[in-house]
């Protein structure tokens, strides 16, 4: 099994969507953390399933929501490098790796 750990910044991503989503419909914000922990699942059974978008990075889309677990593999860690809107700028979680 592979263990998950998350750069800082990426908490203050999933608040701000979180946020966004609740102000947009209570209950929203908790539909999308749920989904973020079903990708996250995913991602540590098996997380050589995703491709490679840059260098080393892999990225999960998440089910139902716009957004994307940017993520690297170093042996048994997997290291969550941002968790973010796939509309925005590459610079975002390119600043990360």
């Amino acid at each position: 099994m592979y263990r998950l750990t998350f750069k800082p910044e990426v908490y203050d991503d999933i608040k701000t969507a979180y946020d966004w989503y609740e102000a947009q419909r209570a209950g929203l914000g908790e539909d999308f953390l749920l989904t973020l922990e079903e990708s996250y699942v995913k991602i540590t059974r098996n997380p050589k399933l995703y491709q490679d978008i840059y260098k080393s990075v892999k990225r999960k889309l998440v089910r139902r929501f716009p957004y994307g677990i940017f993520f690297v593999l170093l042996e048994d860690t997997i290291i969550v490098l941002a968790v973010l809107h796939t509309k925005r700028e590459p610079q975002e979680w390119h600043s990360r790796v």
